[in-house]
């Protein structure tokens, strides 16, 4: 198959309201889970510590910690099972891939919030 037909094809895939993520920001991601016969939304929020992968198959790997256990989950940033994804804070982190921050606790796994720049006129 050629390079041009498959852009094509997944260009109708992708998504046009993803907002900029980066590592170390905070996101609520809000995924379609199905129970039996019904569809609701669950928003799962934590940190992104890894952003992966181009175009279609893009994914975000998300870390929270619930009830004092982490739980990371991998989530496919174009999947119809994601409904939305909304940035809650901006974290300043330096490196791409924070897998250090699996084992922090407490203080040490605080990460700064970037300030935006705001006009002082």
């Amino acid at each position: 198959m050629s390079q041009q037909l498959l852009r094509e094809v997944t260009q109708s895939y992708m998504k046009s309201d993803i907002p900029a993520m980066s590592s170390g920001d905070t996101v609520a991601v809000h995924a379609k889970i199905v129970e039996g016969g019904k569809e609701r939304v669950q928003i799962f929020e934590g940190v992104v510590i890894k952003l992966q992968g181009a175009g279609i198959s893009k994914t975000v790997t998300v870390r929270k910690i619930f009830q004092g256990v982490g739980v990371e989950r991998t989530f496919l940033v174009n999947s119809p099972r994601v409904a939305k994804f909304v940035v809650k804070r901006k974290g300043a982190v330096r490196r791409a891939r924070i897998y250090y921050f699996r084992d922090r606790r407490g203080k040490s796994a605080r990460i700064k919030e970037v300030v935006q720049n705001q006009n002082k006129g």
